[in-house]
């Protein structure tokens, strides 16, 4: 694909870090009873995900444009694909598929035993109907780019054409069968299929459809109390296995001091530990004995303009880049969770080059830069951060170290949305700003933040255009081998980091704790990765 996507980030865009509330999981006897910590009941069958949680937006897949929506979306729906927790794409109602020989053309082979919540048969119809419906004009959806690489879509979604017929690249020669039609090869299209935008829908979606969802997936919605909490049962003829748990129970808690309560009075059963508490249970010794973490797909960066003032020189650039004690950053900020970054792509993905180094934390080098750069007396520059927790501590701290330099920081804090709006508009000098992956892909990463396409509206808040970088990027996105297409994933990497295309930061590790009573539990990469099919709940 060479047009831009509008609105890159399902993730990103909606900034995880905005997010006021908090849910959590719990079953509905310890939600109303409570329980001991430590003792588990027949009853607990359900869990916690303390802070990246608010009242969904929707549970229409096609408007479920922020992550709560995205998570309950996936406990509800089944795609043509989907991810593991460790961010593995799987065949979900297609066993397997085929691609042509030009990589044009998918064909997905259907499984026949996929039944909707009230009983009728997934038909490969109800595919195309769904994709279709997503991508009208009429429907008013939200996320539409992960369909964009189908033949015709496009032109359909911005109402250049009917969609009918030959016009929009699906066909449906039989009940099993799927081919789609690409219109340039795009060898991770099927990550694109796992993503909740893609769920399958049946005949009948109603005006009230967010509220009486009906999907295939291993949960049905029981009730959904706005701001309160949302109760799923366990579909028990999932196709996949049903769940080993009985009842899900998302409830809303607006403060993660209360759900730290809750998880100590023993009331829930996983909690997200917010930043400002890592260091506390780390170092105690209850509290240690119940976390886990894994790496998230989660970058933090601070987006250079390269089309503004000084910022135009590579080397003014670099001596940005070696004025931060990243290092530093991380262990105050976030208390260490995370790892430094050497470019945009993390460290779990194909493509993350381990020789790379980080850029040192130099104030000789980065005074030496900025003085052959022209600049011996510094620069006077813009900073732009969101409102919300930690960004403006994080800009604070880059407006310091940049001053011993002599970059001079006018900071300027807004609201995400307008932050947001201004940095694609190409308004702002620098902006510190996180990226929560849509896909486990570091195509993810690369294409959005750094080609030429993204500039401005597609995520490239840099501005930055590479013609060596975008060749390498959009060869990339062609190839179908994994461990060549990893080659070029590095080698554009590479690329970006040496131009610094941005200063990126570091990548976020996710930590829970999680009462010893819960078993099978794996802290998800991506957000719509953990659909609590494999829990179970047992005593010691």
């Amino acid at each position: 694909m060479s047009s831009i996507r509008p609105s890159r980030s399902f993730c990103s865009r909606l900034s995880r870090r905005a997010m006021v509330g908090t849910m959590v999981c719990t079953t509905l006897a310890s939600t109303l009873a409570g329980c001991r910590t430590g003792e588990a009941t027949p009853d607990r069958h359900a869990l916690i995900d303390s802070r990246d949680w608010y009242d969904p937006r929707s549970l229409d897949p096609a408007k479920a444009t922020d992550v709560p929506s995205g998570r309950a979306v996936a406990y509800l729906f089944d795609g043509l694909t989907k991810f593991t927790p460790a961010g593995q794409v799987q065949p979900s109602i297609a066993r397997s598929w085929d691609v042509s020989p030009d990589g044009l053309q998918y064909t997905f082979h259907l499984r026949t035993d996929v039944r909707f919540h009230d009983g009728a048969p997934l038909l490969a119809r109800h595919v195309a109907q769904s994709f279709r419906r997503v991508l009208d004009p009429a429907t008013k959806g939200g996320t539409l780019w992960p369909l964009y690489p189908i033949k015709g879509a496009r032109a359909f979604a911005d109402g250049k054409s009917d969609g009918t017929g030959t016009a929009l690249g699906i066909e449906t020669p039989n009940d099993t069968t799927v081919v789609i039609t690409l219109d340039e090869p795009f060898a991770i299209f099927p990550k694109l299929l796992a993503m909740p935008v893609a769920s399958i829908l049946p005949d009948s979606v109603g005006t009230d459809f967010s509220e009486h969802p009906i999907g295939t997936g291993p949960w049905k919605l029981v009730e959904w109390k706005h701001d309160d909490y949302l109760k799923f049962a366990r579909n028990a003829t999932y196709f996949g296995g049903a769940p080993s748990i009985d009842t899900l129970i998302a409830r809303i808690i607006p403060e993660p001091s209360t759900a730290v309560a809750e998880f100590e009075a023993g009331t829930v059963d996983i909690l997200y530990v917010p930043e400002d508490q890592t260091r506390d249970w780390e170092e105690t010794d209850t509290k240690k004995a119940t976390l886990v973490s894994a790496p998230a797909l989660r970058l933090w960066y601070m987006g250079v303009n390269v089309t503004r003032g000084p910022l135009k020189d590579v080397r003014v650039r670099q001596a940005i880049a070696h004025a931060i004690d990243v290092p530093t950053l991380l262990a105050q900020l976030l208390a260490g969770r995370g790892t430094i970054a050497a470019g945009v792509i993390p460290p779990t993905l194909e493509g993350f080059d381990k020789a790379r180094q980080p850029y040192a934390y130099d104030t000789l080098a980065a005074r030496k830069l900025l003085a052959d750069a022209g600049y011996a007396k510094g620069i006077d520059l813009e900073l732009w951060s969101s409102q919300t927790a930690p960004m403006p501590r994080l800009a604070q701290a880059i407006q310091a170290y940049l001053a011993t330099v002599g970059v001079r920081i006018k900071l300027v804090q807004r609201d995400a949305s307008s932050m947001r709006a201004a940095a694609r508009a190409g308004q702002t000098d620098l902006v510190v700003k996180d990226w929560y992956a849509d896909y486990p892909d570091a195509e993810n990463f690369l294409y959005p933040l750094l080609h030429t396409a993204n500039r401005g509206a597609g995520g490239n808040v840099s501005f930055f255009s590479d013609a060596t970088f975008d060749r390498l990027v959009d060869a990339s996105r062609r190839e179908s081998d994994a461990a060549k297409r990893a080659v070029l994933y590095a080698a554009a990497d590479s690329v970006g980091y040496a131009q610094v295309g941005m200063v990126p930061l570091f990548f976020y590790n996710e930590v829970y704790a999680v009462q010893p009573w819960v078993k099978g539990f794996e802290v998800p990469v991506i957000f719509n990765g953990q659909r609590w099919e494999k829990v179970t709940i047992g005593k010691d």
